[in-house]
């Protein structure tokens, strides 16, 4: 008896120091099978980039990648939602990661042989692009099933923390992959990655089906749009996320301009810049990945909006009277800071308040906005043009901070998103699964 007394303690002090969401089997295999997928994603788009440079020689024809990657990504997503409630996501999910891969298998093949063209590559892109829009909603709706609702800020960074990480060392080891072989080993290694994720999710168990609509596709959309207008805090938490796009983190597109012409550090001081606020988001994600309970989320989300778009807008102020890159690397690890604090908040809040019913709506109306940042990119060099770079990253910055602060003191329902939040935790909950088994969740 002493034994296994001894024994069970020794356990759940080690549960202590393992992230809440990764306590659950099947979110352990999900998370392997997203780090091999989003690892491939970074593949892929590094290699289409110096594949279409190596091409064409053209800063235009590497915007109109952009262009036609990101088009249907964000005209597709509210639909992608729609079919996230009415399919089975994991199947949903397999069909895309399947197709993405044959996709890339594709464009491996023709590279390798010496036959790709651009309009290849731009055809691939737009492709991939419209097919990802359905995967990242179908995913969205899919992984709070795997945790308890607790443990779902503890999933958000972990998912966070996947696209954080892969961002810094996919693209490295593609170039260096390239600089070794060529692109098509990077594609062909890209589309082992998006394999890996169709497998891992055959084997999860498949989440309750909503009940199949009778209702067309577009009626199912125009639902979804009105659940989230109807509620001030969905309305609230959507807008934040399109003016973190739109307005927040386009600032990345002028980094050249602010490295290069005002703080005079080239280039590699411009991937100093990024990579501190890149720090700066990991130590957060991180933090909030890590807790059992995170108190105050409220805070988080308006409180971080605030601080990122008064730092944002720092930056670029700062940057036109008082140039200094110290001063400029301490503001951007503050950004990367509070930035991740009130989207990975944005996100779990979201995730936590929606129905199931209507999950993969609400969620492709947030992956569009996610993915509206090339037009927030446009928005910005049009204004850098007009008043000047580190004016048009202040004017951003401090539409950020109005919006957060604006919304907080008009709506009661924004004010007291903690308590909601509190109330959707401890309220609607069904008991707590044992970490060692799949979990059993609330439905609406």
């Amino acid at each position: 008896m002493a034994e296994n007394a001894g024994q069970a303690e020794t356990e759940t002090g080690l549960r202590r120091f393992i992230p809440p969401a990764f306590q659950y089997p099947q979110y352990r295999v999900f998370w392997l099978g997203m780090l091999a997928s989003v690892s491939g994603f970074q593949m892929m788009q590094f290699g289409q980039i110096v594949l279409i440079y190596d091409l064409t020689g053209s800063s235009l024809a590497l915007g109109s990648l952009g262009l036609a990657a990101g088009i249907p990504a964000i005209i597709l997503n509210p639909l992608g939602g729609v079919y996230a409630d009415r399919w089975d996501k994991r199947r949903l999910i397999i069909i895309t990661q399947a197709i993405t891969a044959g996709l890339l298998l594709l464009l491996a093949t023709l590279t390798l042989l010496q036959m790709v063209e651009v309009w290849h590559c731009l055809t691939i892109a737009f492709l991939v692009g419209g097919v990802e829009a359905f995967d990242q909603a179908a995913r969205r709706a899919l992984f709070p099933h795997l945790v308890a609702r607790p443990a779902l800020v503890s999933a958000v960074a972990l998912n966070s923390a996947i696209w954080s990480g892969t961002r810094v060392v996919a693209p490295a080891a593609a170039g260096l992959i390239i600089a070794y072989f060529n692109p098509a080993a990077a594609f062909y290694l890209a589309a082992l990655g998006f394999a890996v994720m169709a497998v891992v999710v055959y084997w999860l168990n498949s989440p309750p089906r909503n009940p199949v609509s009778q209702a067309s596709p577009l009626k199912d959309m125009l639902e979804g749009l009105r659940f989230i207008r109807r509620s001030s805090v969905f309305s609230f938490l959507v807008a934040m996320t399109f003016f973190n796009s739109f307005f927040g983190i386009s600032y990345v597109y002028l980094m050249p301009i602010f490295a290069i012409e005002i703080l005079e550090v080239g280039t590699e001081g411009q991937g100093w810049l990024l990579s501190i606020g890149g720090i700066g988001a990991l130590i957060t994600t991180a933090w909030l990945g890590s807790r059992q309970v995170v108190r105050r989320k409220g805070l988080l989300v308006i409180g971080g909006g605030v601080t990122f778009g008064l730092s944002l807008a720092a930056f670029g102020l700062t940057s036109r009277f008082l140039p200094s890159y110290a001063l400029a690397l301490g503001l951007m690890f503050v950004m990367g800071l509070t930035s991740a604090a009130y989207m990975i908040s944005i996100t779990s809040s979201l995730q936590m308040l929606v129905p199931n019913r209507m999950r993969g709506r609400v969620m492709g109306f947030f992956g569009m906005t996610w993915n509206i940042l090339p037009l927030g990119g446009m928005q910005v060099g049009i204004l850098a043009s007009l008043i000047t770079a580190p004016y048009a990253v202040a004017v951003g910055g401090l539409a950020v901070t109005a919006f957060a602060s604006g919304s907080a003191a008009l709506s009661r329902q924004v004010r007291n998103l903690g308590t909601l939040l509190s109330q959707a935790e401890l309220g609607f909950d069904r008991p707590a699964a044992e970490p060692s088994a799949t979990p059993s969740l609330p439905g609406n």
